[in-house]
């Protein structure tokens, strides 16, 4: 085998959905105000008895039943978090132990917003080099858990929620070459830290490196790969902000591509929003087995990561 593919995908959000009304009600907003700044109507929001391991399991189940796979047949859990609230055991191996894996390797991958693509290219080349056979790559978020339901400035933003992909072994290159980096110099920019922690963030710096430097690096990533962005049949980009993805979507030049929305309805997921985003496309019919797609991730860190894969 001389490369991996995503065999199925999987998304799971809590049942609680909090509104943009629900929100007025809170801090001094309006349901105008939020669309008009950030696209978003409604988020989904875990319970106290919800924690980040049990929305990432839920998510990994759907994955593996989709792929028709037991626990058993994965060796490597990556889980792309943040807002884990213990040290240890780390979100992989809780997840591991609701599922049932017997003996993977079990590894938190915190890239904050870019944590699944980054950990989707740690899975790729696990797979690749032989050191795994089959791999649950997980990215999942309780951001409700660090924000400040005060602050309207970013708890209008948050949602909860995971999504999943198995990478298994393949003849051909289902997941192409990862392109990323970091401006650790701007690190500061987004920030989840204190005790306890909240999560913060400069808006208008991470939105002025989004719309301008990043398009540049998105087409790259399609380079790598050995596709025109007007080759893709989808983008689906960080879901951090409508007013981000739309025009960052626009600079690629992904004329034919179905563009991910679904932070209009999830919010910021953070980790959890590329999985998120992608698992409901193929579910919704968006997008079809083998057709091309950008991931591509941004933020936290001001780390960014991305690579075409195949549709499942």
């Amino acid at each position: 085998m001389n490369g991996s593919r995503i065999a199925a995908v999987g998304h799971y959000q809590p049942a609680k959905v909090l509104t943009n009304e629900d929100l007025a009600g809170m801090v001094d907003t309006s349901d105008e105000w939020i669309r008009s700044r950030v696209g978003i109507r409604t988020r989904h929001i875990a319970g106290p008895d919800e924690p980040v391991d049990e929305l990432a399991a839920h998510a990994a189940a759907k994955a593996l039943a989709g792929a028709g796979l037991a626990p058993g047949d994965i060796d490597l859990v990556l889980v792309a978090t943040s807002t884990a609230i213990d040290r240890s055991p780390n979100m992989a191996a809780r997840v591991a132990a609701r599922l049932g894996i017997p003996s993977p390797a079990a590894m938190d991958v915190n890239v904050v917003c870019a944590g699944f693509t980054h950990a989707l290219a740690t899975a790729d080349h696990a797979v690749r080099a032989g050191a795994a056979s089959r791999a649950l790559v997980i990215g999942a978020d309780k951001m409700s858990d660090v924000t400040d339901w005060a602050d309207r400035s970013t708890c209008v933003l948050v949602g909860d929620g995971a999504g999943a992909a198995v990478v298994e072994a393949s003849e051909d290159a289902g997941i192409g070459p990862v392109l990323w980096g970091s401006v650790p110099e701007m690190g500061h920019a987004v920030r989840i830290e204190g005790q306890p922690a909240r999560f913060a963030q400069e808006g208008q710096s991470v939105y002025r490196w989004a719309t301008t430097q990043l398009p540049a690096i998105a087409r790259r990533a399609c380079e790598r790969a050995g596709l025109a962005p007007e080759d893709l049949a989808g983008v689906v980009l960080h879901q951090a902000n409508l007013r981000i993805i739309e025009p960052l979507a626009l600079k690629l030049g992904a004329v034919n591509a179905v563009v991910a929305r679904d932070v209009a309805e999830s919010g910021n997921t953070s980790a959890g929003s590329i999985p998120l985003a992608f698992s409901k496309l193929v579910e919704q019919g968006k997008i079809a087995g083998g057709d091309p797609v950008l991931l591509f991730g941004f933020g936290g860190n001001l780390s960014y990561a991305g690579q075409v894969v195949r549709c499942p």
